[in-house]
């Protein structure tokens, strides 16, 4: 622990590559599945948070995402095209559009999930709950500030 009480740049470029190969071979496991479908990182991107947000509306989505409108739309095109997710008016409010996925992309969704689940479950199996509390702790830091 006292190492990293003096963090130096070459410590934290190791960190920023560790978290690149991370990012890289977790979304690399369902690229197959992804091309069969003729999707990309875009699609998936927003399809993991449409599921994890069933309800997301379109603005909500955009400031998850930190994308364009136009951007987004072209994915949630495609994803509607698919027939993976379907888009529904708020009933309370008809200019808004809420997001969900639809069945086929409940399984589609699944499929990728699967893919990745193994690596993921097996780095977190073989590591200590302290290990796994503390990374998603740095995790959230990272995420939510530069401070």
């Amino acid at each position: 622990m006292k190492d990293l009480l003096y963090l130096k740049d070459e410590q934290i470029k190791d960190c920023i590559q560790l978290l690149l190969y991370a990012y890289r071979e977790t979304f690399s496991d369902p690229k197959e599945i992804l091309k069969k479908n003729s999707l990309g990182a875009a699609h998936y991107r927003t399809l993991h948070l449409i599921e994890r947000n069933q309800g997301v509306s379109v603005n909500e989505l955009l400031l998850k995402l930190k994308i364009t409108k136009q951007s987004l739309n072209r994915v949630l095109r495609d994803l509607k095209k698919s027939k993976i997710i379907k888009q529904i008016r708020d009933q309370n409010d008809s200019r808004k559009k809420l997001l969900y996925l639809d069945r086929f992309g409940e399984k589609f969704y699944k499929e990728v999930f699967e893919s990745q689940k193994k690596r993921i479950f097996n780095a977190l199996k073989n590591s200590d709950s302290d290990s796994v509390l503390q990374f998603k702790e740095v995790l959230k830091k990272i995420i939510n500030g530069r401070k």
